[in-house]
């Protein structure tokens, strides 16, 4: 059986690294990389609550389905 989760995808070629995703994450499921911008490192703990999403001002960053099998 599966089960359909959401994950965070961020399209490194609009972000220009500000850190929000990263400061409001409350499941810190991002990493900054070396240039400062996000890395998603922690993607099962993340629970979908689109804080990053909605935070990040340059719509570098959707939430998407990802099957996970149980």
């Amino acid at each position: 059986m599966t089960k359909k989760k959401m994950q965070p995808v961020v399209n490194l070629a609009w972000c220009k690294a500000c850190g929000l995703c990263i400061a409001f994450c409350p499941r810190d499921v991002f990493t900054a990389a070396a240039d400062g911008r996000p890395l998603v490192t922690r993607p099962d703990a993340c629970i979908a609550c689109g804080l990053c999403d909605y935070r990040c001002p340059d719509f570098a960053i959707t939430l998407a389905e990802n099957k996970v099998g149980v």
